[in-house]
């Protein structure tokens, strides 16, 4: 995020917003860098499904329908404080 928006946004109410005070690197990643990039965000997609050794004697059964909302909003998560 630029500095000028960067400096104008605000967290939702009872919500904490951690700003790192100091600069950025602004060098452009190289090659290596996006096709580690590409390779992790690939691996998340698939998820379990890269498992390879799955006994077909195991019982698969659905998973349990997710509570998570789909959809634009979705993607945000709250996270527990670390320190509890």
């Amino acid at each position: 995020m630029c500095d000028t928006h960067g400096s104008r946004i605000t967290a939702p109410k009872g919500w904490e917003l951690v700003r790192h005070e100091g600069g950025f690197a602004s060098s452009t990643p190289d090659e290596d860098d996006l096709t580690a990039l590409a390779e992790a965000v690939r691996e998340a997609g698939l998820g379990d499904r890269s498992k390879s050794n799955v006994d077909a004697d195991e019982d698969i059964r659905p998973a349990a329908p997710s509570t998570a909302r789909t959809g634009r909003r979705g993607h945000l998560r709250v996270l527990p404080d670390p320190s509890n």
